[in-house]
């Protein structure tokens, strides 16, 4: 290792130690930066890797004046520090009464962006959307169009979600992101969809594999390995060097070598400290790709006060995981990482799905 490389290591552990205290304290004292509403489950399409496996579950949707009533208690609790919405599914759009809610947060004060398959965004959908106030949003693009609509189980998705694309480009928003999710069938064509997305001239490319959660656990084959989770880092962290807005996800802390090379910053798991989120029918959890089952729904805004639900509830979301096992326990990282994200935990085995760290126990093992 040279001078310059060990320097870099050096500072990576230091900040590393900052953070963790820091969210040692963020525990006790969370904030709520980011509140996902998730308007609907339904979706016009049945992706392999769906982790709320739209369109196989029926979607009970609140009413609009419960939105209301639920946005103008947060907005009077959390005033002067609002937390950004981040509307999503489903696909959002298919929510018939979209803009009236999104209108209503607008009005409320609330910043908002959304996540969307970038099918239904035609340009006066976009227009609408840039007039309702919407800065950001993340849409999904998973390879070139074969891949892409196999993988969407979908015909047209691709050329679909590329013209929605193209007509949110023209109203200037903060951010347009490109989101694609890595699998073991389009892991060789990156470099193609990468070449075509600097084409499209789109604001930032987020890159992850695929998760085992939801409809996922049923298509294994899909799954990278971990020589192949490296691959990706590595490609990541290449474009990275070169100048280009491409970033992993926030999912999984990543070992020394990867964290703050393929990301702005280190790992953190947002679920109750940072982020909220109410799901279709009223329940009150963490991120919405958490697998929902009673120790993980914390309440529901037709009973519950969100307000009181964030700061007296929750706990499950901030006691470390890794308190739960004894790999993780054992393992040098277990610091940073804290048992890894709570989206890929296995509830029922008390162990993580998957783990990013290449040198953990459970790989040495070969557990996972």
């Amino acid at each position: 290792m040279s001078h310059s490389e060990e320097l870099r290591m050096n500072q990576k552990m230091a900040e590393l130690e900052i953070l963790a205290q820091y969210h040692k304290a963020l525990r006790k004292d969370p904030q709520l930066r980011f509140l996902f509403l998730e308007l609907t489950l339904k979706c016009n399409e049945n992706c392999i890797h769906c982790g709320s496996r739209c369109g196989e579950v029926a979607s009970e949707e609140l009413p609009v004046q419960v939105y209301y009533s639920v946005l103008e208690k947060i907005a009077k609790d959390f005033a002067g520090k609002l937390p950004a919405l981040i509307i999503t599914g489903g696909e959002p759009l298919l929510r018939k009464e979209f803009f009236e809610i999104v209108n209503y947060a607008k009005k409320l004060g609330f910043a908002w962006g959304m996540t969307s398959n970038g099918t239904l965004i035609t340009k006066d959908v976009a227009r609408k959307l840039k007039e309702a106030g919407m800065t950001t949003i993340s849409v999904s693009l998973d390879g070139t169009q074969e891949y892409h609509d196999q993988f969407r189980r979908t015909p047209n998705a691709f050329m679909r979600a590329v013209e929605g694309i193209r007509n949110l480009l023209e109203q200037n928003f903060e951010e347009v992101q490109v989101t694609t999710v890595v699998t073991t069938k389009n892991l060789p064509c990156l470099e193609e969809l990468f070449k075509f997305l600097v084409d499209l001239n789109v604001d930032s490319w987020r890159i992850l594999g695929m998760e085992p959660i939801g409809r996922a656990l049923d298509y294994p084959e899909y799954a990278l390995s971990m020589e192949q989770q490296l691959q990706m880092l590595d490609y990541i962290k290449e474009k990275r060097e070169a100048g280009y807005e491409v970033t992993y996800s926030c999912s999984h802390y990543l070992g020394l070598a990867y964290e703050k090379e393929v990301r702005e910053w280190y790992y953190l798991c947002n679920a109750g400290v940072y982020a909220a989120s109410i799901m279709a029918n009223g329940d009150i959890g963490a991120c919405l790709d958490i697998e929902r089952r009673p120790e993980t729904i914390q309440g529901n805004v037709l009973k519950d006060d969100f307000t009181d639900v964030w700061k007296n509830r929750f706990q499950i979301f901030r006691t470390p995981l890794s308190q739960k096992c004894k790999e993780c326990q054992a393992c040098p990282n277990e610091k940073y990482c804290e048992g890894g994200p709570y989206h890929s935990w296995d509830y029922d085995l008390n162990r993580p799905r998957i783990c990013m760290i290449p040198d953990s126990p459970y790989h040495k093992k070969g557990a996972l």
